[in-house]
């Protein structure tokens, strides 16, 4: 039986708009100026200080980055109420479940912010799992991802296996955590980085999240 990772942010939560609000707060804030969304899609990357690297043309230390990403949050935190879940996203997550298939959501968005919103969207008795970051800002997926699909493993034993895992998301980073645990991964075109981008990873590419879940399951 397949099961579904998903990403939150980009992914089933749609917010684009205000992480390219956020992302200009905390350029403001070291003196840079602002980017539109086309521009934040184009050079978009983790590790996150990578992505600031690209956007001010310098190194980041990892004060700064800290500073950064304070501000970025406290921004985007601010501008929540304004984003909505991705216009499929229902209807994705709900194919999966009509398949008796798993799912669970998996992001580096911090946990004590994720777990709450996926329950006010109404999608948390959906997934065995809701797991947010805990370590420091700016991390890469694998290590996160490889924690939790061994504890759905170990809490879950014959629903969920490695082998079986297919991670739905919007980056690169998804990808590449997917590759390094022996997971499956579709990406979706709508989050935050371009088509272009994404297909160089060799994963499939979805333009929905209800084609997603149907190239995951073909997988």
């Amino acid at each position: 039986m397949r099961h579904v990772v998903w990403d939150w942010n980009g992914t089933l939560f749609d917010d684009l708009e205000i992480v390219v609000a956020s992302v200009n707060v905390s350029l403001r804030s070291v003196g840079a100026p602002p980017i539109d969304a086309d521009g934040y899609r184009a050079v978009y990357q983790r590790p996150l200080h990578r992505f600031y690297e690209a956007l001010l043309g310098r190194p980041v230390l990892p004060d700064e980055m800290a500073a950064i990403d304070r501000d970025f949050h406290d921004a985007y935190h601010a501008l929540l109420d304004q984003a909505r879940l991705t216009v499929d996203a229902r209807r994705a997550v709900d194919l999966v479940e009509s398949r008796g298939q798993t799912q669970s959501v998996l992001s580096m968005w911090w946990h004590d912010r994720l777990v709450p919103a996926v329950r006010y969207f109404e999608l948390e008795d959906y997934m065995l799992a809701v797991d947010g970051h805990r370590g420091a800002p700016g991390a890469s997926k694998h290590e996160h991802l490889a924690r939790h699909i061994e504890q759905l493993a170990r809490l879950f034993p014959g629903r969920v296996r490695r082998e079986a895992v297919t991670v739905i998301g919007d980056v690169t980073d998804d990808a590449d955590a997917a590759r390094a645990v022996g997971a499956g991964c579709v990406l979706y075109d709508g989050g935050s980085q371009p088509r272009a981008v994404l297909a160089g990873t060799g994963a499939p590419v979805a333009s929905s999240l209800v084609e997603a879940v149907e190239l995951a399951a073909a997988g």
